[in-house]
């Protein structure tokens, strides 16, 4: 399951699913992809067997850079992708066995790490949150414009969709790009549409205003021609 919905910013309650699961004997997979180092939490606290997660998104490691859990005991029966010597069958670095690569974006991770903690998990969750609340609460009540993600913090962080009904979310985010420079991400699903908005620590106000002008300009008088 999902620990956050890339396209919505839903967060999903993984630890009391992790609990329904365990009692009825069933295996969780937690992908953390978008929750690791976005909001403050312990990976240990959801009760999952595996965890994964990419570092290059809300940690800031190069890409390509990832971190896997395997719980101590499911180790031994979990194939790794590649062959590893027999005696490494219950070490969890028998999933490290991928042949000649780059050592440079692994050595990386730890300044990103180094960065992280000296944001601090808490107070970089408090920041994002302020970020997405600030222009959240600026567009709510703007004619036109509905939400796809909901507004309790416990069920969302920094990202969020947004649409303006009688638009193109292709469109959108066109004009938002190419006249304004404000890139967001549009995103097209059989049960909604709407566009994607992430702001990061390093987001300013007046960035989030600008985006928020063109935003209620494009809800009451439609995308300039």
């Amino acid at each position: 399951m999902s620990h956050e919905i890339n396209i919505t910013g839903q967060i999903t309650p993984v630890k009391a699913i992790c609990e329904l699961a365990r009692a009825k004997g069933i295996e969780t997979i937690v992908d953390g992809a978008h929750s690791f180092a976005q909001f403050d939490f312990k990976q240990k606290d959801l009760g999952c067997d595996y965890f994964g997660t990419s570092l290059h998104k809300w940690l800031y490691a190069p890409k390509g850079t990832g971190m896997l859990y395997v719980k101590r005991d499911k180790i031994e029966k979990l194939w790794p992708l590649m062959a590893a010597e027999s005696k490494q069958a219950a070490d969890i670095r028998k999933f490290e066995e991928i042949g000649t690569h780059s050592a440079a974006p692994k050595l990386a991770i730890g300044e990103a790490l180094v960065f992280h903690n000296g944001i601090g998990g808490k107070r970089k969750e408090a920041r994002l949150r302020y970020l997405s609340r600030y222009w959240m609460n600026r567009l709510k009540d703007v004619p036109k414009i509905r939400f796809n993600t909901s507004l309790d913090p416990n069920q969302m962080c920094a990202i969020a969709n947004v649409h303006i009904e009688g638009t193109n979310p292709d469109a959108v985010v066109k004009y938002l790009f190419d006249k304004h420079h404000i890139f967001t991400v549009p995103i097209m699903h059989q049960e909604f549409q709407g566009i994607r908005i992430t702001p990061n620590v390093y987001t300013t106000l007046s960035e989030l205003d600008r985006f928020c002008e063109q935003m209620e300009g494009i809800a009451r008088h439609g995308l300039p021609s």
